[in-house]
């Protein structure tokens, strides 16, 4: 066996369960948590159906709420895995541990997260992945904990050693100012045992917080196919980078030098916060694939069916489950930003 054998999965291949983080009065989620939590027992009930899941509450208070609302609604509990701990938010792709595995090990990189360039506090939700392995709820065999800031909802591997990222967040200064691009990259290739980084320098989202987070713009659904936004509406703001963004991608080629399959996915009317008018970061392609299934955040919009139609062509062995998000995006983020898949073994 190679001296580096471990390989960063892809997020189509099977997983031992999912991990989310539960909304608490002390998220962001206080002022509309009554209305939050109805989607995170859709989110539960989908899990479940297909796989294990680890669901982290505030406190045994808390926890006792989340059972009661999970048992009202059906939810076998008896594949869930529940843990306290103190955090700032909910949104455990970004904190949650990366996952390398070989033949027989699994591998954690607990990178470090700062609130997405020091936006908001994230000491607490800095700390959790180093806290659910002190506990044992997962089951690995080795952690390497550096200070190298990266978030799970920035990088898409395609099992074979080729990541997908953005340059907006990678590069933003606010996440590791000491490091240029080409350290950067040559970074991730040894933490992460890779052997391509392909940089999309295109494509954001209006509302989005992350500085243009791959998951919310395109999306490896193979090892050589990609599913992307696009948009086609010439008056949106988005149009000329999303534009861009497709150009780009089609001059990409995977580690193999295989050149991409480019699936379009469609893009949502503007939707905006009726408090306050700020534009909403409604995204397709932040989409979670679990064993047997792919869960589609969708909201409202005339071009929902579009995308669960999209999404079953081109993953045709899953049920697609779509779960209305459109209350999530009141807090910048969607359903795969709110979640983290665990490869097989780790729990």
């Amino acid at each position: 066996m190679p001296k580096n054998s471990f390989r960063l999965p892809a997020e189509w291949e099977t997983q031992s369960g999912v991990l989310i983080t539960w909304p608490h009065r002390k998220t962001d989620w206080a002022p509309i948590l009554k209305e939050i939590e109805p989607v995170y027992v859709q989110l539960a009930q989908a899990i479940t159906r297909f796989q294990k899941l680890l669901i982290i509450a505030l406190h045994e208070t808390h926890l006792a709420h989340i059972k009661q609302l999970l048992k009202q609604s059906q939810v076998d509990l008896s594949i869930i895995s529940f843990t306290c701990e103190e955090t700032n938010d909910t949104w455990t792709r970004d904190y949650g541990p990366i996952t390398l595995r070989d033949d027989s090990k699994i591998r954690i990189v607990d990178f470090a997260f700062n609130g997405w360039g020091n936006k908001f506090n994230a000491l607490l939700d800095n700390g959790i992945t180093s806290k659910l392995v002190e506990k044992k709820q997962l089951k690995i065999d080795e952690i390497n904990t550096v200070d190298f800031v990266l978030e799970g909802g920035s990088i898409e591997s395609d099992g074979c050693g080729t990541v997908l990222t953005t340059s907006d967040c990678l590069l933003t200064e606010s996440r590791n100012p000491t490091y240029n691009k080409a350290e950067i990259e040559t970074y991730l290739e040894t933490t992460l045992n890779i052997k391509k980084v392909l940089w999309l320098d295109y494509g954001y989202l209006s509302g989005d917080d992350t500085d243009s987070h791959i998951d919310m713009l395109a999306r490896l659904v193979g090892k050589n196919r990609i599913a992307y936004l696009k948009c086609e509406d010439k008056n949106d703001e988005h149009y000329q980078a999303l534009q861009a963004m497709e150009a780009q991608l089609k001059t990409f080629t995977n580690c193999q030098d295989e050149p991409y399959e480019l699936i379009p996915l469609p893009f949502t009317k503007a939707i905006y916060d009726s408090e306050n008018g700020r534009r909403l970061p409604a995204s397709y392609a932040n989409f979670l694939i679990i064993n047997g299934a792919v869960l589609v955040p969708i909201y409202g919009d005339a071009a929902d069916q579009t995308a669960l139609n999209t999404l079953q062509s081109c993953l045709p062995e899953r049920e697609i489950i779509g779960i209305d998000f459109s209350i999530a995006i009141k807090q910048s983020g969607s359903l795969h930003c709110l979640t983290m898949q665990l490869p097989e073994g780790m729990l």
